[in-house]
């Protein structure tokens, strides 16, 4: 649902204050770079073909590292599926995964029995606790036309308190997700898609757009004080907005500028894709040049905690990445219910999610 409001009108700013709104300004890298509290995000941006029958892309695998195909050769890769892509059963612990699907379909399979298939602006947040093992799998469905695949996955640490707390399954549907749209002077639109946390005062969602929706519980975005904020911004050609203040005290931002020929953040030219780090406490006025140009946003406070990392298992000591592998190699985290490991849900386009208690939905 989208609500629509004015552009806000900044207030005139120096040079000085200008440049300091922007602390620095790197080139988008595979991953992107982030920051406390996030650990990780990654833009899939596939092109795949025409489908087979068996949901995989109509077209030779020559030439591709089969289990391990980060190539991208024409505009696409398998990643580590053999079949269909994607990524088959692995394990998390002690994070959260937030998968934003912009164009085509997910199929997801975890150990705590939990499918769906979502995609077209959904989004879903699984917090992995003390262990799950999921399947990710992108499916190909139209054998007549090219099946594109864009989506984002972020990883949302977890504080320590909450490393080996329960596994919990969210969907976040995309008629659900708030969307904003903000109109400049010269009537052109600025949207913004509210998947975490509230825009600043004067134009956060109002009942017309729904309310911010609910994190999980064990979230670190479900502490208020936390400020965890995740967005995405579409720009007209032309189109001027100012990305309000932060509201939170030690928030840090990163504003990620992934399309687009060139933008203008606080005064500041940014003419190829780039990780911006912007001062939270400070309006950045963005200014965006002839095409249309997006952004991702991740904001949030610092959790401020060691971090030990190991492949998918995120921990504060060494002594627990070490209590992770033995208890993996245990338990499996429950084990793995699904036949293989790289289950896909049939031809029917529908979406749906089918939760560990048996509750389903369809949007």
């Amino acid at each position: 649902m989208m609500n629509t409001l004015p552009a806000t009108v900044p207030a005139p700013t120096t040079n000085a204050q200008a440049a300091s709104a922007v602390l620095q300004v790197k080139p988008l890298g595979f991953p992107w770079e982030t920051i406390d509290p996030f650990l990780f995000c990654v833009y899939h941006d596939d092109a795949y073909p025409e489908a087979n029958a068996q949901m995989g892309p109509a077209a030779s695998l020559a030439g591709r590292d089969i289990g391990q195909d980060f190539s991208r050769k024409d505009g696409w890769s398998m990643y580590h599926g053999s079949t269909v892509p994607g990524f088959p059963a692995h394990p998390h612990r002690g994070f959260e995964t937030v998968t934003i699907v912009r164009k085509g379909l997910i199929d997801h399979s975890d150990s705590l029995g939990a499918t769906a298939r979502f995609g077209q602006g959904d989004v879903q947040w699984l917090t992995a606790g003390q262990g799950v093992v999921h399947a990710e799998m992108f499916p190909l469905l139209d054998q007549g036309k090219p099946n594109p695949l864009e989506l984002f996955q972020i990883w949302l640490n977890l504080p320590a308190r909450n490393k080996m707390s329960a596994p919990h399954f969210t969907m976040l549907w995309s008629q659900d997700i708030p969307r904003l749209s903000a109109i400049d002077e010269a009537g052109r639109s600025t949207e913004i898609a509210i998947i975490a946390g509230r825009l600043g005062e004067g134009q956060q969602a109002g009942p017309g757009a729904g309310e911010p929706l609910p994190p999980p519980p064990a979230s670190w975005a479900a502490h208020h004080d936390a400020d965890v904020a995740i967005w995405t911004i579409r720009m007209a050609p032309g189109a001027r907005w100012t990305l309000p203040a932060a509201t939170g005290k030690g928030t840090r931002r990163q504003l990620y500028f992934f399309k687009g020929a060139s933008v203008a953040v606080a005064g500041q030219a940014v003419n190829a894709a780039s990780a911006i780090e912007l001062r939270a406490d400070a309006a950045a006025e963005l200014v965006n040049g002839a095409e249309e140009a997006e952004f991702l946003l991740l904001q949030g406070r610092p959790i401020g905690e060691p971090v030990v990392q190991y492949g998918p298992f995120v921990m504060n000591t060494q002594a627990e990445i070490r209590q992770t592998m033995a208890d993996y190699q245990r338990t499996r985290f429950g084990g793995w219910p699904w036949p293989d490991s790289a289950p896909v849900h049939g031809t029917e386009p529908a979406r749906f999610a089918i939760h560990p208690d048996g509750i389903e939905e369809r949007p």
